[in-house]
């Protein structure tokens, strides 16, 4: 959204509102900006989640492997979760045979006790950001 759309959505000028958007990014509100991409047409054809269990959760542990999948560009989130396991990763393959190796890689690192993995069949709702309060639109 440009910025002139915004201002007339805020009902605001545009000055102004560019100030309160560099406002919100420099307080970290705003954390960034990016493209809403297509993974089938980029090639992406799995998207699958796998809970993660470790063998210890001492936080030297859980470090270590949140930096040892972060450098892996198929895992899209990790999130440290509370019951059922201690990671939930959702991850995108190119094919089956793709998620299998991404499934083994996991598998085989030292510290993981259990995978289990679970394919998307159909995603009908994926919305970024958290819900924000409407603003209604002030008249000029």
């Amino acid at each position: 959204m440009t910025n002139v759309k915004l201002s007339e959505f805020a009902g605001v000028s545009a000055p102004p509102c560019l100030r309160r958007v560099r406002v919100l990014e420099q307080a970290g509100v705003i954390r960034g900006y990016h493209a809403d991409t297509d993974p089938q047409k980029l090639g992406w054809e799995i998207t699958f989640f796998a809970i993660v269990g470790l063998d210890s959760q001492k936080e030297a542990v859980l470090s270590a492997f949140e930096q040892t999948v972060a450098a892996w560009p198929e895992v899209r989130e990790c999130h440290m979760i509370r019951g059922g396991g201690d990671f939930m990763l959702r991850l995108v393959a190119r094919d089956t045979a793709h998620e299998n190796q991404l499934t083994q890689r996991l598998t085989g690192l030292p510290t993981v006790g259990k995978v289990q993995t679970l394919q998307t069949i159909r995603t009908s709702r994926n919305l970024s950001g958290v819900p924000f309060p409407d603003v209604p639109a002030r008249s000029a």
